[in-house]
């Protein structure tokens, strides 16, 4: 079991009710530690954004994994939110949730890919680029 991201508030990052899970929006931080700030925008290529993206999208899965008692595993992402501190003339958001959508994958296969929302913001907590959460079944 990997260690949970800590939570910049009073919260949990994940809360299981049944066979669902529920993460807290991660942002993306390693050991509290936010590994890009500023605002996602079209001057810079997507590539810019991936390893920020790819930790955000680790937190939220590590959250939902650590809910799961042994012998238990997540079947499927049923939805995924990808929130965006996005400038006002970056619109190309599909780009920057498919980075999420492509860690979720390669993690979890099929059950890595559900319903998914991509959100320009004007800000996200701590000036962070981007913020992920999601909803899991687990079986």
């Amino acid at each position: 079991m990997n260690k949970n991201p800590i939570p910049q508030g009073k919260y949990r990052p994940a809360v299981r009710y049944g066979n669902l899970v529920y993460t807290a929006g991660m942002t993306p931080r390693k050991d509290g530690v936010l590994l890009l700030a500023g605002k996602i925008t079209p001057d810079e290529p997507i590539e810019h954004y991936r390893e920020a993206v790819r930790q955000a999208a680790a937190n939220a899965l590590t959250a939902a994994q650590n809910t799961l008692s042994e012998g238990e595993r997540i079947v499927q992402i049923l939805s995924l939110t990808v929130y965006l501190n996005a400038s006002p003339d970056y619109t190309t958001h599909a780009k920057i949730g498919d980075l999420v959508s492509e860690y979720l994958y390669e993690q979890l296969g099929e059950a890595g890919i559900g319903a998914r929302a991509a959100i320009g913001l004007a800000t996200l907590p701590g000036n962070a680029p981007v913020e992920v959460q999601l909803v899991a079944a687990v079986e």
